[in-house]
C-alpha cells in the first residue's frame, strides 16, 4: 500500500432532513381515521348521542367520553376543525395573450382587453 490520499467524495456538513429536526416525514396520520380516532369529551349523554350522529354523518371515527363532574368542560375542538375545513378553491384560468378575447370582439386578447 502506498501513502496516497484516496478521495472519498464530498463530506456534506448538512444533516439529512428525516434524521431529526421535528419534520413529520410520515404524515399519513389522518385524524378521524380508524387508526387515529378523534378524542372528544362531552358533558351529558344526550350531547354524546348528538356528537355521535355528527361523527357518523361526516364518516369519521371518534372516542367520546362523558364527563359529568361539576364544572366539566366540553372538548370537541378536533371535530369542529374537521367539519369546518374549507374545500378546494379553483379559479378560472386567465386567457393567454394570443387567445381570442372573452369580450367577444374577435380580436386577440393582447390587442383588445390586456
Amino acid at each position: 500500500m502506498s501513502d496516497k490520499f484516496f478521495y472519498k467524495g464530498r463530506q456534506d456538513a448538512r444533516q439529512h432532513h428525516t434524521a431529526h429536526g421535528g419534520f413529520k416525514t410520515n404524515a399519513s396520520q389522518k385524524p378521524g381515521s380508524k387508526k387515529f380516532p378523534l378524542t372528544l369529551v362531552v358533558t351529558s349523554e344526550a350531547r354524546k348521542q348528538d356528537i355521535e350522529a355528527q361523527v357518523a354523518e361526516a364518516k369519521l371515527h371518534a372516542t367520546i367520553t362523558v364527563d359529568t363532574r361539576e364544572g366539566a368542560v366540553e372538548s370537541i375542538q378536533e371535530l369542529t376543525v374537521l367539519l369546518n375545513k374549507g374545500g378546494t378553491v379553483t379559479t378560472a384560468k386567465a386567457p393567454a395573450r394570443n387567445d381570442a378575447c372573452p369580450c367577444g370582439s374577435g380580436l386577440k386578447f393582447k390587442k383588445c382587453c390586456a
